[in-house]
């Protein structure tokens, strides 16, 4: 890869360096973008980021109150690639079979079959995971990260592409249970959907409300704009996009700041650095080039890192989120000039 100079001011007008392959799937993911925010409206950058995880072939924890659109969100996604989406809704009474499926005995067969759980789709929601207990939490632990169910002793996979969005309440905590930090790790990014600007809210009911009287409509009128085939395609090209050693030493050290940073209690794993570095190649595919800019890395950091760290006391106290602290933590780290 030929020398890139990093200095604000000078950067490669974008797609000098890309393929025709990179510019195809670039086009072919904005205008899929563009198909979500057509029915989810005022919400771009979330949309933005659940499709970069997708692409990483990560998972996304979802953070808002209800109403935002977060099931519209996972539904529409899922039409744009003609991909199969499934909901569970976490109770504390789940059982982790409910999510996974369980074995049962077939009296005339006299054998035994699998009766397959809702995890066996390409985009699981896994709406208000935080009422079941850890157990339940549990049972997807394995699919997420080995993208398979284990029963009885016997493996099956799921389809691919697959992708869990898990939703949770932020503000209602009553009932709930905290989701332990080895599966809070487990999804790439933590999106926060907030409400829309009052613009963006006018615009959405009006288009809910003119004529129709249900929401279905918005769903069968998104256009299906590639396969699951090219989708993973998409991912596989993700993989190959080239990061120069000093971007992903600038990755790194990120991600390395967090566990000595005095207002962090708790720093993010090395697995961090691996989902901020796949979301940057992410980041830059979606841009249309093939290769990964410092930008692009500092951009995804706090969707990233948020739900990695825990914060003192103190900060904590005084009102501080864990984006604030990365954002001041970002301003600390060197990034590469060229």
């Amino acid at each position: 890869m030929s020398e890139i100079n990093y200095e604000k001011g000078s950067e490669i007008e974008p797609n000098t360096l890309d393929s025709t392959v990179e510019n195809r799937m670039s086009a072919q993911l904005l205008n899929l973008m563009q198909q979500v925010n057509s029915v989810l409206i005022g919400q771009k950058e979330v949309v933005k980021q659940v499709v970069l995880a997708m692409l990483s072939n990560g998972h996304v924890l979802l953070e808002g109150v209800p109403g935002l659109g977060k099931t519209l969100l996972v539904r529409a996604l899922a039409k744009t690639f003609d991909g199969e989406f499934k909901r569970i809704q976490f109770t504390p009474d789940l059982m982790p079979t409910d999510v996974t499926g369980h074995v049962l005995y077939d009296m005339q067969t006299k054998t035994f079959k699998m009766s397959q759980g809702p995890v066996f789709t390409n985009l699981l929601l896994a709406d208000e995971i935080n009422r079941a207990p850890a157990k339940s939490q549990a049972a997807l632990l394995e699919v997420m990260q080995e993208k398979q169910v284990t029963t009885e002793g016997k493996s099956r996979k799921v389809p691919l592409p697959f992708m869990v969005l898990a939703t949770q309440n932020p503000l209602e905590q009553e009932g709930t249970y905290p989701l332990p930090e080895a599966e809070l790790d487990r999804f790439s990014i933590k999106v926060v959907i907030d409400f829309p600007s009052l613009e963006d809210e006018v615009k959405l009911t009006q288009l809910i409300t003119d004529g129709q009287v249900d929401d279905n409509y918005a769903i069968e009128n998104i256009t299906t704009i590639m396969s699951p085939e090219e989708l993973i395609a998409a991912q596989q090209k993700v993989s190959e996009i080239a990061i120069d050693s000093q971007v992903l030493d600038y990755a790194v050290r990120i991600v390395r700041a967090t566990r000595e940073h005095p207002s962090i209690f708790r720093g993010a794993g090395s697995r961090a650095s691996i989902a901020l570095v796949r979301i940057a190649k992410a980041n830059a595919l979606l841009a249309g080039r093939n290769f990964v800019l410092p930008d692009d890395v500092k951009e995804m950091a706090v969707p990233v890192l948020q739900h990695r760290i825990a914060l003192t006391p103190d900060v904590e106290i005084e009102g501080l989120s864990a984006a604030d602290v990365i954002k001041t933590l970002l301003q600390n780290v060197e990034a590469p000039r060229q």
